[in-house]
């Protein structure tokens, strides 16, 4: 039996859901099939976000031959067969899904296909390309950047597969998803095999793995990152690494808790410990490039680190003040003292008269003179010695 995600892919560009900045209008995916042009390139994204129904409607648009596979179950054999497989008289195009899974030596031998015009590539990874892909394939590809699907895009979706579903359910379908339309149809599908009808009852009795234990509106999934969040805050490391493990455990991706560290550790640390940042970017790197079970250590230490830091939101609350009046006021006039003075013109202008470099001046615009974004504030330390 074809799956429900089958049935329903788009075959063009005007069943096409998300990913507005690449497939709407005057955008680049869209220009390039409006004129064929063929080109080689990398869709960089989350799971379930569009990326091989995107590589077959290009080749569709095209008008190629589509060869796919995908680097967990291919080899160099694998190869060597879709670069010799005879052609008839289409361009020829080769899909790798998950890209980021061939070895240096595997990405090599398609370089030179690539060069010649032999084939055109298209990878899809949900791993960084910078540092997966080799340089010089990287350097023959463009690369689009995809992205998590939004509540209003699941909703289509969740319209498109022809399933009568209550408000209460998509909720919960779409708290489940996380942003992937491929699970959340799987979902669909399961529980319609399963039980008929899609509604809350159904979907949770068809939900009792752990991986899939959320409530009907994804509640679960949003208390527990909060939880997550809120230990680090209070400096608690016991309970963040409690709900670190919790979310571990129940199948969370560990690039997402990852770059809720990253966040926090520039909103909520700042310039208590500016390190902190340096820190939670080389967990995500650790995430990126060990992956699970292993990268739970890497979680779990800069848990550790970030709880036991000093805090301050001086730095975060600075830039949401000066963000407010960006909003309020519009562009104010810049000081002519800081304009950059390429030409005659903007000299005489007084463009840059007087720029020292290292001046007490407030350099704000006019209206703004006696603003003050950044005010320092004594870090909250529990974890400092007290004398």
């Amino acid at each position: 039996m074809e799956p429900l995600a089958s049935k329903i892919r788009p075959t063009d560009l005007s069943g096409f859901i998300g990913q507005e900045h690449l497939v709407g209008k005057g955008r680049p995916i869209y220009e390039a099939l409006a004129s064929k042009h063929l080109f080689s390139f990398i869709l960089w994204g989350p799971p379930g976000v569009g990326k091989t129904t995107l590589a077959r409607i290009y080749a569709n648009g095209v008008d190629a031959d589509l060869i796919e596979i995908s680097a967990v179950n291919a080899g160099k054999e694998d190869l060597k067969k879709a670069v010799s497989k005879e052609g008839n008289g289409k361009p020829k195009i080769l899909f790798i899904d998950e890209i980021h899974r061939f070895n240096k030596s595997q990405q090599d031998f398609l370089l030179q296909y690539v060069e010649k015009g032999i084939l055109t590539l298209i990878g899809a990874t949900t791993e960084n390309p910078s540092f997966e892909v080799t340089s010089a394939l990287l350097s023959r590809c463009r690369v689009f950047v995809l992205n998590e699907l939004s509540d209003d895009e699941l909703r289509q979706i969740i319209e498109r597969t022809g399933y009568t579903t209550d408000e209460e359910s998509k909720k919960w379908l779409i708290g489940m998803a996380n942003g992937d339309a491929r699970r959340m149809i799987s979902i669909i599908e399961d529980v319609a095999r399963l039980y008929g009808e899609i509604n809350p009852a159904n979907l949770n009795a068809a939900s009792q793995d752990k991986r899939l234990r959320f409530d009907k509106s994804g509640e679960e999934h949003y208390n527990t990152i909060s939880a997550f969040i809120k230990s680090m805050r209070a400096s608690n490391p016991d309970a963040a690494l409690y709900y670190l493990a919790r979310m571990i455990d129940s199948g969370e991706d560990p690039k997402f808790i990852a770059r809720r560290m990253v966040i926090f550790a520039s909103e909520d640390i700042g310039m208590a410990n500016p390190t902190a940042l340096v820190v939670a970017n080389d967990v995500f790197r650790a995430v990126e490039t060990i992956g699970l079970p292993e990268c739970g250590i890497n979680l779990g230490h800069g848990v550790v680190y970030l709880s036991v830091a000093p805090k301050s939101r001086a730095a975060h609350d600075g830039f949401k003040a000066a963000l407010e009046d960006v909003n309020k006021y519009g562009n104010l006039p810049i000081p002519l003292v800081i304009r950059n003075a390429p030409t005659k013109l903007m000299k005489d202008l007084d463009y840059g008269k007087g720029y020292e470099k290292y001046t007490d001046e407030n350099l704000l615009p006019e209206k703004l003179k006696n603003k003050k974004y950044y005010i320092p504030t004594k870090p909250v330390d529990k974890f400092a010695k007290k004398s």
